[in-house]
Formats: structure tokens, sequence, C-alpha cells
């Protein structure tokens, strides 16, 4: 894949306003995805009003309810968004978690904790458009150029949105009840709803918005510059036999396997064997994500200007910074797991350090969806995604069955060596196998809208 530089419209254009919107849904989404996690707090302490005597069993059937929904999705969502836009989508996605958030409190009040599993399990599945959505937005909008620091930026909102929401419950819960935590969650989520249906749009193309100039320079970096929009079939015999797909495929359940090892994991580790309740300050477990989010900014425009100097390939780029984001964390991980007991300042630098260089991935794996195959990302995102997430669940059960006797610091150092293993494993699969080259699959015959014969599209 060669990077040509064009000439930039201008500065600031509706491409950053996009990117903006798109931005703000991962903030929100995340928010109301991890708000169950502090509100369950305060509801279950029977010292406050309005709270339930719900047993640990419960509140873990609540907790995991929004992953029964949410993989669901992934592969329709991606197909959905290649073949209807991702406007639609991604506003369905927002506004129904609103609603659904917004109804929370009465809800679980009226009909208890099986209509608050019902509630977060709906919330699941229109999140499972999310991830796909987003990718097939950001293959329409961001010029190769921007891709990196564009992209990073959008789903940096993730992280942006656990950190704040991680921040802000517990004071809000505090001030106004548990109730608010979903009520003000809700109603920013309305919020830019009515806002992107306004301001959003499916691509350049689409947008009335938008100056020609700057449509004709997104268009001619991404190669979509005088095409019409196409109804795409997914070529799945060579997606599914293609071994670059499969080595992405590693790099991403290898990237969640441990990053959500860390968010599951590493809280009882810290109160177990170091004697600290990370869970008890909303601030400190806020701080790898803050850490994430902010190294997001110099690995997005490092990446950038690497590509822009010409000094490597992109497929090297994105390896050299996945690298970062993978092999990173399972040194720093190895070097968490000998933390001597009390050493409390030690242990959570390297947290942070482990979580924060999770920011390489950001340029590395996630950006090589819309490298490959920019007319089926969302599709490629979806069938990552959804593997990825049962990896999600499968990577704490497996910690749990490791770990005998919570206290021995010899049973979590099998825990982080197993993770630190999985990262440099999928990782150096990766790089072997890898590549940003455009795929021969990604040009299939289509159909335009306009036109009944077929005809091949050229990226």
């Amino acid at each position: 894949m060669k990077f040509q530089v064009f000439k930039k419209s201008s500065f600031l254009g509706v491409r950053h306003l996009q990117c903006f919107l798109l931005f703000l849904a991962m903030v929100i989404a995340f928010s109301m995805r991890v708000n169950i996690s502090m509100a369950i707090v305060s509801m279950t302490d029977t010292t406050q009003e309005n709270s339930f005597a719900w047993s640990l069993q419960i509140q873990s059937v609540i907790l995991s309810s929004f992953s029964w929904g949410y993989v669901v999705l992934q592969i329709p969502a991606g197909e959905l968004a290649t073949r209807f836009g991702g406007m639609i989508l991604i506003t369905t996605c927002i506004g129904v978690n609103s609603i659904v958030t917004l109804l929370i409190p009465t809800g679980a009040y009226y009909g208890g904790w099986p209509i608050l599993c019902l509630c977060r399990t709906l919330q699941g599945l229109s999140q499972g458009f999310l991830f796909p959505t987003v990718h097939h937005l950001i293959g329409k909008w961001v010029p190769l150029e921007e891709k990196g620091r564009l992209g990073s930026f959008i789903y940096t909102g993730a992280q942006l949105g656990t950190a704040l929401q991680l921040i802000a419950a517990g004071f809000i819960a505090d001030s106004w009840g548990w109730p608010a935590i979903f009520y003000v969650t809700g109603i920013l989520g309305t919020i830019w709803t009515i806002a992107y249906l306004f301001l959003g749009s499916a691509s350049p193309r689409s947008s009335k918005i938008i100056s020609d100039d700057e449509r004709t320079f997104i268009e001619s970096s991404l190669g979509h510059l005088g095409k019409d929009q196409k109804k795409l079939s997914t070529p799945w015999k060579s997606v599914l036999t293609s071994l670059p797909f499969y080595a992405l495929m590693m790099a991403q359940c290898g990237h969640i396997w441990g990053l959500w090892t860390l968010m599951t994991e590493i809280p009882s580790y810290m109160k177990r064997v170091l004697g600290m309740d990370i869970q008890s300050s909303g601030v400190l477990s806020a701080l790898p994500y803050i850490t994430m989010f902010l190294l997001s900014f110099p690995v997005g425009y490092a990446s950038d200007f690497i590509l822009k100097k010409k000094w490597v390939s992109v497929t090297v780029c994105r390896k050299l910074f996945n690298s970062l984001g993978l092999y990173g964390p399972a040194i720093a991980l190895l070097g968490l797991s000998y933390v001597p007991s009390g050493d409390l300042m030690l242990a959570v630098i390297l947290m942070i350090i482990v979580v924060g260089l999770n920011a390489g991935h950001y340029t590395g794996f996630l950006l090589v969806h819309i490298d490959m195959a920019p007319n089926f990302a969302g599709t490629l995102m979806g069938i990552c995604n959804f593997v990825s997430n049962v990896i999600s669940i499968l990577a704490p059960l497996i910690a749990g069955a490791l770990i005998k006797d919570e206290a021995d610091p010899y049973e979590w150092r099998k825990v982080f060596y197993l993770s630190s293993a999985v990262y440099i494993f999928t990782n150096t699969f990766f790089v072997i196998f890898g590549t940003s080259e455009r795929q021969t699959w990604n040009d299939v015959q289509v159909k335009t809208n306009e036109e009944n014969h077929t005809t091949d599209t050229k990226p």
C-alpha cells in the first residue's frame, strides 16, 4: 500500500466535525457501558434509600448481561454498515442506548434485577453496531494522511468515557442519588443523537454541508473520486481464507485478552496481594485510562509523521506501533508481578504503564481493517470484534481457574505470565503474517444504485 500526499483542503473541515461527533459517540457509549459498575455499588448499599438487597451472584449476572447482547450483532452490523451506510446505525446505537439508560431506574424499581438485565442486554445489542459502524465511517471520512491521528482520536473516546464515568459516578450518586448516574448519561446521549441527525453524514458524497474542495480532497486520498455509492457483496470465501486477515484477528484477540485480564483482575490483585482496594478510588481507577487517552495523541501524530516522511511503509509503521501496544504491556506486566508487597507506588506506576502502552494499538491493528479492505472495513471489524469479545469472556474465567489462593503472589504470576505470553505470541504472529497492503478481494463486482449492470470498483 503506497502512502500518497494530497493537498489539504483546510486545517479544519467537515471531516473534523464528523470525527469529533464520532469521538463523542465513543465517550457517551462507553460511559453508558460502564456506568452500571459504579452505580451498582450505591444501588446495593442498604443504608441508602431506593437500594436493592441483591446477592453477589445476582450482581455478577447484572454486570455480565451487557455482554450477552453485545456479541450478537457484531458481524451483522458490519454487513449492514457496508450495505446501507454508517449514519443510520450509529444513530440507532446511541439513540437506543440513551432511551434504555433513561428507563433503567424506573425498570429496576418496578421490575427488579430481571428488568435491569433486560435493559443491559438491549444496550449490548445496540452497541454491537458501535465499532463496525465507526470503522466503516472512518473508512469513508478520514484521508490517508490523517488516519493515524484522527482514527486514534475517535477511538480514545472509549478510554475517556470510561475514565470520566469512573471519576464522576461517585460524585453524582452522592449528590443526587444513583438514578442520576443513568439520567445524566441518558440525557447526554439524547443530545448527541439529535445533533448527529442534523450534522452527521454517511460519507462526503452525501454530506450537504461539505465544500467541493474538501470532498474532492477526501475522495482523492481514499480513491473514491467520481465514484457512485455501491451496494457491495462481501467476498466471504476470500476473507475467510486470507492469512493476513487471521493475523489481524490474532492481534486484536491478543490485545483484548490482555486488556480484559487487566480490567477484571488487577483490582483484586491490588487488594488481595498489595493490600489496597483500587475500586474504592474512582480517580485512581481512572488513571490508566486517562494515560492511555493522553498517549494516543503523540502515537497518532508520530504515525502520520513517519508515513508523511516515507521513512517506512504503511505495513511496517502499523507493526511498529502495534508492537509498542502489545510487547510493551507484556514486559511491564512481568514487572508488575514481582512488585514487593507494600510498594503501592511502584505497583500503580507499573499498572499505568501496562494499560497506557496499549495506546499503540490505535495506530496498529486497529487501522489495518481499513488499510486491507476499505470497502469491507466494517465487516472485518465486526468479525474480529465478535471473536475478540468471546475472548474477553474467556480471559477472566481462565484467570479465575488459575488462581487458587488470591493472597498468594505466585498464583497471580501465572495469570500475568499467561497474559504476557498471549501478548507476545499474537503480536509476533501479526508481525510475521500481517499486512496493510490493499487486498485483491477488496475489488469486487458490485451493482450501482443507478444501474443494474455490474462493474468493478477500484479504490
